[in-house]
């Protein structure tokens, strides 16, 4: 038997018991009792046998495999929320094939193509834009897709984010509390949902209280942009006491523009906030004050939405938004000076 492949026929032998019962034992959520489950797990072990995953997808027509695309991870806050997906995903019998994608169409697209020819039971977009041209073939094709930490207005996509506008309105609320007069935002992309909603909030905030914003500049997301977005902020005439920057990945190139290139007290010279709160934010070197993401209940509701699609037929559309915190560290004074 050790010259050709185990089948489940085999263990089926093996164990006393039918192929059915077989199958049944190695599909995730089937109902099985112990005592089978453990002897045909015990004559599988005794012959070496493993399931053939692609050949009962074939069967089923379910790869029980996820395509998680993402445009870059770069960005610390990604590579984190990654393998949070992933255990969860695994937890409930899937598992993620990741691809990385620009954001031009083609990019995407190609991406796409990609997923489609692995039979991918769904799809998770992270910090990627779909045309309407590849959600109607998404869902021509009968794959759900979800989008994490962005939105697409009109794309009909369910969507989970952390409630954008309402922290960064928390954010120009705290820094008008401790004082600050001359405010400043270095964005992310305003083409994208999150960039455009945290500076929306956060500008919002500031007028209802009858401060305009002292200077802005859009770094798209980019580390090197937001550097140099604080340097030329700062040695203006009039330079900010505050910046709230759109995330943590560009809040701490920042950190370490003003304080080791420019040698500018944070917070004494100029308060500095981010978003996202990942794990480097709170290393001491940056103590940065920053809008925690709630990652793992973003993470926990993008599963439950998009397995509700897959697996219970349920349409598309669910945007839910999840409020996160403020996280007080050292890089902003809290009183008024």
């Amino acid at each position: 038997m050790a010259d050709r492949k185990i089948t489940s026929v085999d263990v089926a032998k093996r164990a006393g018991v039918s192929q059915s019962a077989v199958s049944r034992v190695f599909t995730p959520g089937a109902s099985v009792s112990k005592k089978m489950a453990d002897r045909v797990r015990k004559a599988a072990d005794d012959l070496g046998y493993r399931p053939n995953v692609l050949a009962r997808s074939l069967i089923t027509g379910r790869s029980r495999i996820i395509g998680l695309v993402v445009a870059y991870l770069d960005n610390p806050f990604y590579p984190d929320a990654l393998e949070k997906l992933s255990a969860a995903l695994q937890a409930r019998g899937y598992h993620i094939l990741v691809f990385l994608a620009g954001n031009s169409d083609g990019d995407v697209e190609s991406v796409i193509d990609d997923l489609m020819d692995y039979q991918v039971d769904g799809i998770i977009t992270a910090s990627i834009n779909l045309s309407g041209e590849l959600t109607d073939r998404c869902r021509a094709a009968g794959i759900p897709v979800m989008l994490f930490n962005r939105g697409i207005e009109g794309s009909g996509l369910s969507a989970v984010t952390s409630a954008n506008k309402v922290g960064g309105a928390a954010v120009a609320e705290f820094l008008m509390d401790a004082g600050h007069k001359r405010i400043a935002h270095i964005s992310g992309w305003l083409g994208a949902s999150t960039g455009k909603d945290r500076r929306e909030g956060f500008v919002q905030a500031l007028e209802a209280a009858g401060v305009a914003l002292h200077a802005e500049y859009d770094a798209r997301f980019r580390r090197e942009k937001a550097a140099e977005a604080a340097r030329a902020m700062m040695l203006e005439s009039e330079p900010p006491d505050a910046i709230f920057v759109g995330n943590d990945h560009m809040a701490l190139g920042v950190l370490d523009m003003l304080r080791f290139e420019m040698g500018l007290d944070v917070p004494g010279d100029v308060s500095v906030v981010g978003y996202d709160d990942v794990p480097m934010a709170a290393w001491p070197a940056y103590d940065l004050t920053t809008l925690r993401q709630p990652v793992n209940r973003m993470v926990e509701a993008t599963v439950d939405t998009l397995l509700n699609e897959i697996e219970q037929a349920r349409p598309p559309g669910t945007v839910t938004e999840i409020q996160g915190e403020l996280i007080v560290r050292g890089s902003a004074r809290t009183t008024k000076g």
